[in-house]
């Protein structure tokens, strides 16, 4: 069996096989209630029926004017959960297990009459400027996520993931670039994505294990890099975090658009050095779409699990058409299997 087919577990998680379905914003939701509708019903059992181990469910946000877009999800009210059980419970259905990804857009909502932040600085000149939470009201977001947390728990997922990359608000806070606060979340910018994590844990159960997505790396002027990185995922584990997703950039002009260097695995040695530094599983990603690469990833142990984001927006079947590519037991439901004939 190759060792992207190879079964995966932890605490309670128990994956067929490694290779994970990335949280992809879709922006579909009804807009202002931030409801899934049948587009992320069809969208994620798709990708459950082409073979995927584990779905996360895209950026899903704790309140309104959190969300980057009216059209994105929202897991503020406990009117969302039955929305996303039935999308959860259909992907069990074929043999996926199902994260959501718990999150807050900070100034990079782009909707929201007034967005918030860690500091009153703007994305850049067509973003609004963000108000800067008092302390108070970040203590007060930090129960959001506790709730939002528990909502997904109560729509029936086998794992949590938070959002703590590509410039969103834990980003916000746990980057110099972007928290210049005076308070205890300034002088500590890990202490916020700490506080949120523990308040996760907190109704999670005890067996289920937390991920949480986070830039390695930041490409602008000033930004932080790996060795950054290391010290911010040893207190985040600390905290109570069991995976790490390893992503990069997203708080600044350069990033996942392009450069510099995002080519196929751009992203692995981060993952890498995560891993070993940290001692915790990780998630590697990054236009790792061609099977080899991925399979090779896994083999070179730079990483546990790969996400195929962009792969998976094309072909809902790609897990089924690597495991064919890779001459693994072939994925392929039964029900089509006279497509994949010579």
């Amino acid at each position: 069996m190759s060792k992207l087919f190879e079964p995966f577990s932890l605490k309670s998680l128990e994956l067929k096989n490694r290779v994970v379905m990335p949280p992809m914003c879709q922006y579909s939701a009804l807009e202002k209630d931030g409801m899934p509708t049948s587009w992320h019903l069809v969208h994620y059992t798709s990708r459950a029926v082409g073979g995927a181990g584990l779905i996360i469910i895209e950026m899903t946000n704790v309140e309104d004017r959190g969300r980057i877009t009216d059209h994105c999800l929202g897991i503020w009210s406990d009117e969302h959960v039955p929305a996303f059980k039935q999308i959860i419970d259909e992907c069990h259905k074929y043999g996926a297990k199902v994260a959501i990804q718990v999150a807050h857009a900070g100034r990079k909502a782009q909707d929201a009459p007034e967005p918030v932040s860690s500091s009153p600085i703007a994305f850049n000149d067509k973003f609004k400027t963000p108000r800067e939470l008092t302390t108070d009201e970040v203590k007060e977001i930090i129960t959001k996520y506790q709730a939002g947390v528990r909502r997904a728990v109560e729509a029936g997922v086998d794992t949590i993931e938070l959002h703590g990359a590509h410039g969103y608000l834990i980003h916000q806070f746990s980057s110099p670039l972007t928290n210049k606060r005076t308070d205890e979340y300034g002088q500590d910018p890990f202490l916020f994505g700490e506080q949120v994590i523990r308040a996760a844990k907190e109704v999670m159960p005890e067996d289920m294990p937390l991920i949480i997505r986070i830039s390695a790396k930041e490409y602008t002027d000033g930004g932080y890099d790996v060795d950054y990185a290391v010290e911010m995922a040893k207190r985040y584990r600390n905290a109570g975090v069991d995976v790490f997703h390893i992503s990069s950039g997203g708080e600044g002009p350069i990033g996942s658009g392009g450069t510099p260097g995002a080519h196929p695995g751009y992203q692995v040695l981060l993952a890498e050095r995560i891993k070993k530094e940290v001692n915790v599983p990780v998630i590697a990603v990054g236009r790792l779409d061609n099977a080899i690469l991925a399979e090779s990833v896994l083999g070179n142990e730079q990483a546990d699990l790969i996400a195929v984001g962009r792969g998976m927006l094309r072909n809902p079947f790609w897990a089924n058409e690597a495991s064919i590519a890779l001459d693994s037991n072939p994925l392929t439901p039964k029900q089509y299997v006279m497509g994949y004939k010579k």
